[in-house]
């Protein structure tokens, strides 16, 4: 099923998605790679508050190359997700609604989801550069001495995603080798 959401991501609308629903985003998300959820981790741990308010923003997992002359940004496509598994429960545990990247997810983060009513997004690998045509501006908004690995926040036009993990647990990558599986 095709459906237009609007970013940030309430619960609501979480709950409402299913995986394999083609979905367009537009609205604010922002960016967050290895070394800005560290960074985010760290600060928490030092009883910090994180650099932006996490409740019902969408995080994608992605780094850009620079922007060509004209273009708010470069090259746009995810990172794999499990890189970001041991940040993502408490990030979900204080309201992050939504997470953006490629491939599987640890049993803990999929148990956060669940628990959270939240939704993990697959954009495709290797469409980078078509992906970054949905993305009207770009602003560095925190760790810029990341370099690509700093937060930003993007506002995004039709952000084609597909659900992959669910509100109820239900995971794509898993239903769909079942049913290659019949064939």
């Amino acid at each position: 099923m095709d459906r237009h959401i609007s970013a940030p991501v309430g619960r609501e609308t979480a709950e409402e998605l299913r995986a394999g629903d083609y979905v367009y985003i537009t609205g604010t998300i922002y960016t967050a790679r290895d070394a800005g959820h560290k960074r985010m981790y760290e600060t928490l741990r030092e009883g910090g508050d994180l650099p932006i308010n996490i409740e019902g923003q969408a995080i994608y997992y992605m780094g850009p190359s620079p922007a060509r002359e004209g273009r708010p940004i470069g090259s746009a496509g995810p990172t794999t997700a499990s890189r970001m598994d041991k940040y993502t429960p408490e990030l979900l545990d204080l309201g992050m609604g939504a997470m953006i990247g490629k491939g599987k997810r640890s049993q803990e983060v999929i148990d956060a989801v669940v628990r959270n009513k939240a939704v993990y997004f697959a954009a495709v690998g290797g469409a980078g550069a078509l992906l970054s045509k949905c993305i009207t501006s770009s602003e560095i908004v925190a760790y810029e001495d990341l370099g690509t690995e700093a937060i930003r926040k993007l506002t995004v036009v039709n952000l084609p995603v597909i659900v992959v993990i669910d509100s109820k647990g239900n995971n794509l990558y898993e239903t769909a080798v079942k049913e290659y599986r019949k064939i």
